[in-house]
C-alpha cells in the first residue's frame, strides 16, 4: 500500500522541480531579453551618427558627443537609487515601470526637432533603463538557488556584452532602411512587449529596507555631469578656460561632497565603507575598465567602417559580429575555470587581452583588411568573456543577499561610468587631432581631399586606441594588485554553492 504512495510522492516531487525549473528558464530569459534591449541603446546610436551629423537637427561635434552620452549618464547615475528602490519597493514593479519610462524617452527621442529634445528623450530613456538592470539582475539573484546563481550571472553578463552587439547590428539595419528616428520608434512597442511578459511570468521578489537618498543621488549625477562637461567641452572652449576647468572642478567637489555626505548620512545611497573590500573595489574598476574600452571601440567603428572603409551602415553592424564568439564561448569556459583557478587569473588575462586588442586597433588604417579588423575584435571579446563574469559575480558576492540591489546596481553603474568615458575621451582625441566633424568631413571630401582627411582621421583614430589601450592595461595592473590577496575566494565559494 505504501509503495504507490512513495511514488506518487516521488513522482509530485520530481514534477515540481521540472515545473520550478521551467519557470526559472522563463524568467532568465525574460531578464536577459529587457538587458539586451536596454544595453543596446547604449550602443545603437553610434550607427545614428552619420545620419544624425547630416540631419535637419544640425548636430555640432560637442552636441553628437551629448547625444550619445545622455543616456549612459542618467543610466550610470540613477544605477545604484534605482537598485535601492526596487529593494524597497519591489524588483518586478521598479522593472516594469522603467520599461514605460524607457518607452517613454525612445518617442521623445524620436519626436525631437532639435538637438536639445534629442538629448533630453536619451536622458529620459536612460533613467528607464536605470530601473530596468538593477532589477533584472536582483530577480535572477531571488529566483536562482546559490549553486546555479554563477551560471545565471554568466548569462547575464552576456546579456550585456550581447547587448552593445545587438544595438550595432540593429542600429546598422535601421539605418540602412529607415531614417534615424525609425531607432526609436522600434523601441516603443519592444518595450511595451516586454512589459507585458515580465508581468506574465516574473514573480514577486521580497522587499527590503533601503535609502533612496534623494540628496546622494543628486550630489552623484551632478558631479558625473559636470566631470563629462569638461572632457566633452574640452576642444570647444579649450583646455585652459573657465567652462572646462569649472567643470573639472565642480566635479570633483560634487563627488567629494558626495563622498562627505554618505559617510555622514544615517542612511546613505551608497555606503564609502563598503570599499573597505580590496576585491569590491578591484571588480568594480575592472568593469569599468573593460566597458570603457569597449565602448570607446562602438563609438569610432560606425564612421571608421563607413567613411574610411566604405561599408553601408547594414554592412557595418553585421562587421561587428566578431565581437560575439569570444562573448558568446568565453563565459562558459570562464565559470568553469574560476572554480579550479579562481578569480585573478580570469580577471588579468582578460582584461590584458582587452588592452593588447585595443593596442591592436591602434595600427589601423584604410589600407587594413578586414580580416585583420576582425582578428582584432576576436582578441578584445575573448578578453571581455573571460573576465566579465568574475568581475560581477565578485562584486554582488561581496555584498550580503539583502542588498543585491546595491550589487546589481554597483555592477551596473560601473559598465556604464566606464561606457560614458570611453566616449567622451575618445570623442575628446578625435575632436583634439582632427579639425571639424568626422562625418560630415568625411562624407563631403573627395579624390585628393578625401585620402588626407582620411589620413587625418585614421591617425586620429589611432591616437585614440593607443591612448584607452594604455588606461586599460593601467587599470589592468591595479586589479591585479587588488584581487592578490583574495585570488581563491571565488574559487572556494562557487565550489561551497555547487557542492552544496
Amino acid at each position: 500500500m505504501s509503495t504507490p504512495v512513495l511514488g506518487t510522492s516521488a513522482r509530485r516531487a520530481d514534477g515540481a522541480e521540472t515545473e520550478r525549473a521551467g519557470s526559472s528558464r522563463a524568467v532568465l530569459l525574460a531578464m536577459c531579453a529587457c538587458v539586451l534591449v536596454a544595453q543596446s541603446m547604449v550602443a545603437a546610436i553610434n550607427l545614428a551618427i552619420p545620419q544624425l551629423a547630416a540631419s535637419r537637427l544640425h548636430p555640432s561635434a560637442d552636441s553628437i558627443l551629448w547625444i550619445v552620452d545622455a543616456y549612459v549618464i542618467v543610466f550610470a547615475g540613477l544605477l545604484i537609487p534605482a537598485g535601492a528602490l526596487g529593494d524597497r519597493y519591489g524588483r518586478k514593479g521598479a522593472l516594469l515601470a522603467g520599461l514605460g519610462v524607457f518607452a517613454a524617452g525612445a518617442a521623445v527621442s524620436a519626436l525631437a526637432t532639435n538637438s536639445a529634445t534629442l538629448i533630453a528623450g536619451r536622458g529620459i530613456s536612460g533613467a528607464g533603463a536605470a530601473l530596468i538592470m538593477p532589477a533584472t539582475m536582483s530577480i535572477l539573484m531571488h529566483v536562482f538557488p546559490a549553486e546555479r546563481r554563477p551560471q545565471a550571472m554568466a548569462s547575464w553578463t552576456l546579456a550585456v556584452g550581447l547587448g552593445g552587439l545587438l544595438g550595432n547590428v540593429g542600429g546598422g539595419l535601421v539605418q540602412e532602411y529607415l531614417p534615424w528616428q525609425g531607432l526609436f520608434w522600434i523601441m516603443v512597442p519592444l518595450a511595451l512587449v516586454l512589459a507585458a511578459i515580465v508581468r506574465w511570468v516574473t514573480p514577486r521578489t521580497e522587499t527590503h529596507p533601503a535609502a533612496l537618498d534623494p540628496i546622494g543621488a543628486a550630489l552623484l549625477i551632478a558631479g558625473l555631469v559636470a566631470l563629462l562637461y569638461g572632457i566633452i567641452e574640452g576642444p570647444e572652449f579649450g583646455w585652459g578656460s573657465t567652462h572646462v576647468i569649472g567643470g573639472f572642478v565642480l566635479g570633483g567637489v560634487l563627488l567629494l561632497g558626495f563622498v562627505l555626505y554618505a559617510l555622514r548620512a544615517r542612511n546613505p545611497l551608497l555606503d564609502p565603507r563598503v570599499f573597505k573590500s580590496a576585491k569590491l573595489r578591484a571588480g568594480v574598476l575592472g568593469i569599468g575598465a573593460s566597458f570603457f574600452g569597449l565602448f570607446a571601440l562602438f563609438f569610432v567603428n560606425a564612421q571608421y567602417l563607413q567613411y574610411v572603409k566604405g561599408y553601408s551602415a547594414m554592412r557595418t553592424g553585421f562587421a561587428i559580429i566578431p565581437l560575439t564568439v569570444g562573448m558568446a564561448l568565453a563565459p562558459k569556459v570562464a565559470v568553469k575555470a574560476q572554480q579550479r583557478f579562481g578569480a585573478r587569473p580570469l580577471v588579468v588575462l582578460g582584461l590584458g587581452l582587452i588592452g593588447a586588442g585595443l593596442l591592436c586597433m591602434a595600427s589601423v588604417d584604410a589600407r587594413t583588411p578586414y580580416a585583420v579588423y576582425a582578428a582584432y575584435l576576436l582578441i578584445l571579446s575573448a578578453g571581455m568573456g573571460l573576465c566579465a563574469p568574475a568581475l560581477s559575480f565578485g562584486v554582488v558576492s561581496e555584498l550580503p543577499r539583502h542588498q543585491a540591489g546595491l550589487g546589481s546596481g554597483l555592477n551596473t553603474a560601473a559598465r556604464e561610468v566606464g561606457a560614458a568615458l570611453g566616449v567622451a575621451v575618445f570623442g575628446t582625441i578625435l575632436a583634439v587631432r582632427f579639425d571639424g566633424q568626422p562625418a560630415v568631413e568625411l562624407s563631403r571630401a573627395r579624390g585628393a581631399e578625401h585620402a588626407r582627411v582620411v589620413d587625418s582621421f585614421t591617425d586620429a583614430m589611432s591616437m585614440g586606441f593607443l591612448a584607452v589601450g594604455v588606461l586599460v592595461l593601467v587599470a589592468t595592473v591595479a586589479v591585479a594588485v587588488g584581487y592578490r590577496d583574495r585570488a581563491g575566494d571565488s574559487a572556494v565559494r562557487v565550489s561551497s554553492g555547487s557542492a552544496g
